[in-house]
């Protein structure tokens, strides 16, 4: 058999093949590849544009690029392309540009979209490159965040510091004093000082729980069992308050990999603010299941609630909708949960109904994918 020794046949076959690994590159490629011809009619959608933007390609090729575009982004886009059809001049051409994209679903997303323009057989082929931010902004979100408490964290050693060693000395003094006096409006007036010493010594701690960097002292333990305790600390509370507690948890016991002490601190943190939000009585119910490798524990009253224009800013520091609340042991409860690697914490309530925390955590390595 003769080979083919036309050079010109080579190179088709090597240009055929370059094609195909670049199509096959573009392909799966992270990035969202989005090409449109002059008449705005799109002819390449990946694999990536697909996962981006929620459509499949069925619904997208041969269809207008409005498909995918908000109508007010779609009209500059349109007024953009036929403006360099009709001038050859570049503006976004050969730039990056960040822009807030829609998903089928009508969910946002920032974006960063490159565009580049190509004219084959005197037809001009415009593609945007898109790469989705979300995970980039929650990631820069995290690092700001981290810097801001790190600093804060400095200050309120400092403050802390300054302010511990005359409280400290207030409240001996006071302690003492109240054992000397038996003037009763002089010893009332003293007890008070006493109590608000007691009460500045906790929120000076409370406050170093939250700002400062905590070290974790990992241990695997029976999660189940901890709960118990908590269960058992509070029941008493809750029978002079007319409150029906149940505890049901996994029968087969889930492990996990933590901070027994925080964590415990965290769990009794909760079940007291859902006994007080049930001022008159009511039911209060925690629940272990294990699902997975995930262990999902669920705290739920039905008390007083949250009011809608307080969930968003039941987290922030100081924020408290209690008479003598810090308001700081839900977003340190929060923050202990989201320093163990894995796990998760939510809240929803809704006012007169009550409120349901649910915390998400793995189950420790050596129980993974046991029944």
């Amino acid at each position: 058999m003769n080979k083919c020794k036309n050079p010109e046949m080579k190179d088709l076959r090597g240009q055929n093949k370059e094609l195909a690994l670049l199509k096959v590159a573009v392909e799966n490629t992270n990035e969202a590849f989005v090409t449109i011809d002059e008449n705005h009619r799109v002819l390449f959608f990946n694999k990536a544009a697909e996962r981006i933007f929620g459509y499949s390609r069925d619904e997208v090729l041969g269809h207008d690029l409005d498909v995918i575009m908000a109508p007010r982004c779609s009209r500059n886009h349109r007024e953009a392309v036929e403006r360099y059809i009709a001038t050859r001049v570049p503006r976004r051409i050969g730039h990056d540009t960040e822009i807030v994209a829609t998903r089928k679903n009508g969910e946002t997303f920032p974006a960063n979209i490159s565009f580049s323009v190509a004219e084959v057989e005197g037809m001009l082929y415009f593609t945007g490159l898109v790469r989705d931010l979300t995970e980039t902004k929650a990631l820069q979100e995290r690092i700001i965040k981290s810097e801001r408490l790190a600093a804060l964290g400095q200050v309120v050693a400092e403050i802390t510091h300054e302010i511990k060693n005359p409280l400290m000395l207030i409240g001996g003094f006071a302690r003492q004093l109240t054992k000397q006096v038996s003037e009763e409006k002089a010893l009332e007036k003293l007890n008070v000082i006493v109590k608000e010493v007691s009460r500045l010594e906790d929120l000076l701690q409370e406050m170093r729980e939250l700002y400062l960097p905590r070290t974790l002292h990992k241990e695997v333990f029976d999660v189940d069992a901890l709960l118990q305790d908590v269960h058992e600390l509070i029941k008493a509370d809750c029978e002079k308050k007319g409150i029906k507690s149940v505890l049901e948890v996994n029968h087969e016991g889930a492990r996990i990999e933590g901070d027994q002490a925080k964590l415990k601190q965290v769990f009794l943190n909760l079940v007291k603010n859902a006994v007080e939000a049930m001022e008159d009585g009511g039911n209060l119910r925690i629940d272990s299941q294990r699902t997975g490798d995930m262990v999902e524990i669920t705290i739920t009253d039905d008390g007083c609630g949250i009011p809608r224009e307080n969930i968003e800013k039941i987290f922030a520091p100081f924020f408290t909708t209690k008479e003598k609340g810090s308001g700081l042991g839900l977003s340190i409860s929060k923050s202990i949960i989201e320093d163990h690697p894995g796990s998760s914490f939510t809240l929803e309530s809704e006012e007169g109904r009550g409120t349901r925390i649910k915390i998400t955590m793995p189950v420790s390595r050596d129980e993974r994918g046991a029944p």
